[in-house]
């Protein structure tokens, strides 16, 4: 697995992100609930960290993702979308 030149993300993530992509939409088609997806994703992810890295460095990983949460990250790509109960 190589990294792009800046060294941050890994050549083959665009694919990694198109099989996730797949994934829920098939879920929803097969009307999972959203909360139930993502949960199922979340849980799989950590697990997978969990199995390649150490835990300080999963730790980093998840403070990364609660900052893109509070910089409005998540905000931006809800925009046009329709308020989720």
């Amino acid at each position: 697995m190589q990294q792009d030149p800046s060294g941050m993300a890994p050549e083959d993530l665009s694919h990694a992100g198109s099989v996730v992509d797949k994934a829920i939409e098939y879920m929803m088609e097969q009307r999972i609930a959203p909360i139930s997806i993502a949960s199922a994703l979340l849980g799989g992810a950590l697990g997978l960290l969990a199995r390649t890295m150490d835990d300080r460095s999963v730790a980093a990983v998840l403070r990364n993702a609660l900052a893109s949460v509070e910089n409005g990250e998540l905000a931006e790509a809800r925009q046009g979308q329709p308020p989720q109960a």
